[in-house]
């Protein structure tokens, strides 16, 4: 017999709610690693709030390629208005370039 729908839904939210949760966490770890100068945890906590982000997306209805489009086209904007962080160092003129396999 299948669950019923109410089901599906309070499994749905908690999944959100949970996914949420790691996404802060891992910003908070790394906030935590940036004021003990610890640079150890910095790399996976950047990389599990980005992969808890694609995960929240693809629950709230946003696919891998549309969020991956949407990505580079928040980049190329940030390219064409001269974002300060561009200017300064160039990094979303890197950030595209690797994207595209051309890192550097």
């Amino acid at each position: 017999m299948p669950y019923p729908r109410y089901t599906d839904i309070a499994c749905g939210v908690k999944t959100i709610d949970w996914l949420e949760a790691e996404i802060l966490g891992s910003i908070a770890s790394l906030y935590r690693s940036l004021a003990r100068a610890d640079e150890g945890p910095r790399v996976a906590d950047l990389a599990n709030a980005i992969i808890g982000c694609y995960l929240l997306g693809k629950r709230l209805g946003i696919s891998y390629a549309e969020l991956e489009q949407q990505i580079s086209a928040n980049i190329d904007e940030n390219i064409e208005k001269g974002h300060e962080i561009e200017r300064w160092y160039g990094d979303f003129s890197a950030l595209a370039n690797h994207r595209k396999g051309r890192s550097t």
